[in-house]
């Protein structure tokens, strides 16, 4: 079987005898914060509501960075030879973690997962609870040739552009991407109820664009008038099987975008990582390579949401687990033009 755990693609062997496999392992150090980031919402119905979320989030704290013990037999587990270098990364952040914390965690993680109950409201603010911080990163120094430095402050000022529902060329792209989606149905308006059935929170879909602004919406749109197969397959959730509580579609790609926008580090000056750096490449070759890494990072979160049989609660892990193959994909030496990553072949 095939699990994600923290930040690695773990593969775990059983022998018959039900203990696991002792041949070549490495021992995995866990990051559970996603996890536990997941899990915050439900701990409010197992413990009838009466506590904060401020307490929770204290206390899930004080359970993340942790390493197993090293006589932990049970946990031992075969890794990939990509997970090394991302493992060691992580190395100089990590504490010890006592075997009664592994029991306590199994605990509450099946006492979290039987509360799983109510709506979709949370999911929004949840999603953006995704820490993509790389703290051990070197920073890369490269020079720029005129059209990339063209090219990345043009992308830059789209960025910095909020969304204002009182701007008429926002709310016509706001109409368009419903156009794009149902076609065949009228829109009532821009405030309406319909809109839920695309994935936002509530009838008005502008509140949702709060966290990162008009490129989200061109970026959806950009999706649906330039892969609009691939887009209406994954709006309509038309391949493999799904879960009894789905992502949501449009806030899913609100929270993709923001994903790509930290990654490779387009708040800054210049992007100072090295998947950032070499997207550069990609940007000077292409100017609509960040929209495509768009429609490639969608398609990529998607099948891993169905790899990973995953339900509303595992989204953070499964968008934690796509940036990482991403950035995998644009650190590899030979990519020069945006069609040559691995993953641009599920469009």
């Amino acid at each position: 079987m095939t699990y994600f755990a923290g930040e690695a693609l773990v593969r775990r062997e059983e022998c018959n005898n039900g203990s696991w496999h002792e041949g070549e392992t490495s021992r995995l150090k866990l990051n559970i914060e996603t996890g536990l980031a997941g899990l915050r919402t439900n701990i409010m119905v197992v413990l009838y509501g009466k506590l904060s979320f401020r307490f929770i989030d204290m206390f899930m704290f004080s359970l993340c960075y942790h390493s197993l013990p090293k006589d932990a037999s049970k946990f031992e587990m075969q890794v990939d030879e990509d997970e090394i270098y991302w493992r060691h990364r992580k190395e100089d952040e990590e504490l010890e973690w006592t075997p009664n914390s592994t029991h306590l965690i199994s605990q509450l993680t099946q006492c979290f997962t039987n509360a799983m109950v109510g709506s979709r409201s949370w999911i929004g603010g949840l999603f953006h609870r995704t820490s993509t911080k790389r703290n051990n990163e070197k920073f890369v120094d490269y020079p720029l040739s005129p059209i990339e430095e063209e090219r990345l402050q043009r992308l830059q000022e789209r960025v910095q552009v909020a969304y204002d529902e009182t701007r008429p060329e926002h709310q016509e792209a706001l109409r368009a991407l419903w156009v794009c989606s149902f076609p065949n149905v009228s829109l009532e308006g821009l405030i309406s109820d319909q809109w839920k059935d695309m994935g936002w929170q509530g009838p008005n879909p502008s509140t949702d664009f709060r966290g990162c602004g008009f490129i989200s919406l061109e970026n959806l749109l950009f999706f649906a008038r330039k892969y609009p197969a691939s887009f209406h397959r994954l709006l309509l959730k038309k391949e493999g099987i799904r879960a009894t509580w789905e992502y949501p579609f449009a806030v899913a790609g609100i929270n993709i975008s923001y994903m790509l926008i930290q990654m490779l580090d387009l708040y800054s000056e210049k992007p100072r990582c090295l998947p950032g750096a070499n997207f550069l490449k990609l940007l000077g070759e292409n100017e609509e390579a960040f929209d495509i890494l768009y429609c490639i990072a969608f398609e990529m979160m998607d099948a891993q949401w169905l790899a990973m049989h995953a339900s509303y609660m595992d989204f953070n892990d499964v968008l934690n687990a796509t940036r990482i193959q991403l950035e995998r994909e644009l650190s590899l030496e030979d990519i020069n033009r945006i069609q040559d990553l691995p993953a641009y072949n599920l469009l």
